[in-house]
């Protein structure tokens, strides 16, 4: 695919990509709505173990991530065979890391849980859901393999099926393993774990079938199956080391939130929930526009029309801030009309208690576009280092803000959400200054 950096083309490669993106976020918030009817022990312990598997996820994603940008730069040149080189090398490391992690979650989860949750009853919940959830390690892991790919080609339409399969397995499963319905047992908050597994090997299963009749994609794979290639696997976790640390302190600082919120109580991390879940729904365009900025400043960078990658920039912040706008508004404005709906009246005093922290949403969502967008530009564009270090001094400075709100007296869940509004605004400063210096082009 011609890209350019025009608003037809952005929005070409990234509205797949946004429904795509969502592949995480919707099962995490399938099992939290399902969870909600079911006990509020078990909300509120989705809540936690949620945002732990998150970052389990977001390390796979973070590898794939490298590969993509190696995959679009040699699409970008013209370079079919290396592209599937690139690919195949993705997919090996993948696997060997999913290993890795799976071994992780058998044997430290019970550890790091334990240092971190006081209540006894979120504890062992939290390791009921990812006694089942870890097996799905392997199948996300290789799923964003996949992803990759067909991101990195400018090609992701089939990946909006692909998450379409995936929530709707999830959904019918989630209500029959939890609820014990159509035959199932009864497993509770196993249950969603289970569910969320056999939906994400359902999903890869049909990705994997359309990539061997997709015509279009053997010029990228019609290569003989290639051995192991340690100088290319070196090359992809070169550029992904970075990403996936940027990822793991990011998220990671918001686990770190999470265990921190549950000093206010379980009531506070049941709250707290509700407004993830909302988080969750309204951040879908600014995390999928952030890939599609990857692919795009990586094929400006690989075609050498590095003078692009500042319009598309700037394309993408404006279309991602009226689409999320359009989404944001009617939650924030009217929560009560939009997530009854959802959430029924079953526990409307979480839904109520949240009320205040919405408004502070609208002000994360306007910096969220502006701070995340560019911020994945300077990772599209291969400065994947300097992006580690802006990342680590945010999150840094998001943990210490977090950590003074929580422990003090005069504290509370709506004043621990606005430290969010300055993360994005220190990333967003952090960023164009970056693309503004004149060296820039001639990197």
């Amino acid at each position: 695919m011609e890209l350019t950096t025009s608003y037809r083309s952005i929005w070409k490669v990234s509205i797949p990509i946004i429904i795509g993106s969502a592949a995480q976020n919707v099962v995490a918030m399938t099992d939290s709505v399902f969870l909600y009817y079911r006990s509020e022990d078990d909300f509120a312990a989705i809540g936690f173990v949620a945002a732990f598997y998150i970052i389990v996820a977001a390390v796979g994603f973070g590898f794939s991530r490298g590969g993509q940008i190696l995959m679009a730069l040699y699409a970008g040149k013209g370079e079919p065979a290396e592209v599937g080189r690139a690919f195949y090398s993705t997919v090996y490391f993948e696997l060997a890391l999913a290993g890795a992690v799976f071994l992780f979650m058998t044997v430290g989860a019970y550890w790091l849980f334990a240092s971190l949750v006081d209540s006894d009853v979120i504890f062992y919940k939290s390791l009921e859901y990812l006694d089942t959830r870890k097996w799905g390690v392997f199948a996300s892991y290789l799923g964003v393999a996949c992803i990759a790919l067909y991101t990195g080609i400018a090609r992701p339409v089939f990946i909006v099926v692909d998450t379409v399969i995936l929530a709707v397995t999830n959904i019918f499963l989630d209500e029959a393993l939890i609820f014990g319905r159509y035959g199932f047992p009864e497993l509770g908050i196993a249950g969603a774990g289970l569910a969320s597994t056999i939906a994400e090997y359902v999903a890869l299963g049909v990705f994997l079938v359309y990539m061997v009749v997709d015509r279009e994609n053997r010029q990228y794979l019609s290569i003989p199956l290639p051995k192991y290639n340690p100088v290319l696997i070196r090359e992809i976790v070169g550029l992904s080391v970075p990403i996936v640390t940027m990822s793991v302190v990011g998220l990671g600082s918001y686990f770190f939130f999470t265990g921190l919120i549950e000093n206010f109580g379980p009531r506070a991390l049941a709250v707290n929930n509700i407004i993830r879940i909302a988080y969750l729904i309204l951040s879908i365009p600014a995390w999928g526009f952030c890939t599609g900025v990857n692919t795009l400043a990586s094929y400006f960078v690989g075609r050498e029309e590095r003078r692009n990658v500042k319009v598309a920039l700037w394309r993408t912040v404006f279309l991602c801030l009226g689409i999320t706008l359009l989404m944001g508004l009617p939650i924030i404005l009217f929560p009560r009309e939009v997530l009854y709906p959802i959430l029924g009246d079953e526990r409307a005093y979480l839904i109520k208690a949240a009320y205040p922290v919405f408004w502070v949403l609208l002000g994360i969502l306007v910096t969220f576009s502006f701070g995340s967008i560019f911020f994945n530009g300077l990772i599209g564009a291969g400065r994947t280092k300097l992006a580690l270090i802006y990342q680590t001094v945010c999150a840094a400075v998001y943990m210490l803000l977090i950590f003074v709100v929580v422990r003090t007296g005069w504290g509370n869940l709506t004043l621990a959400w606005s430290i969010e509004i300055v993360y994005w605004m220190l990333m967003f400063v952090l960023s164009f200054r970056y693309f503004r210096r004149p060296r820039w082009r001639s990197i």
